[in-house]
């Protein structure tokens, strides 16, 4: 998995990404501020409140089950 910039402000992550956290591990800055859980599942997009990020899930929000 190659680094991603947290200055980026548009991410696609996937299942496989979840649960969602900003910063992620591959975060160049993965200590720039401290850490939280969003919740994409549901909408399949999430903010994260301290940059600004803007996540997209791949395939938009799943379907039934806990995720």
């Amino acid at each position: 998995m190659s680094l991603i910039e947290n200055t980026k402000r548009s991410i696609e992550v996937t299942a496989e990404d979840l649960p969602l956290h900003c910063p992620m591990p591959n975060m160049e800055k993965w200590n720039a501020h401290p850490r939280v859980f969003l919740k994409v599942e549901k909408t399949g997009e999430a903010l994260c409140p301290y940059c600004g990020t803007h996540y997209t899930l791949k395939g938009g929000a799943l379907q039934g089950g806990h995720h």
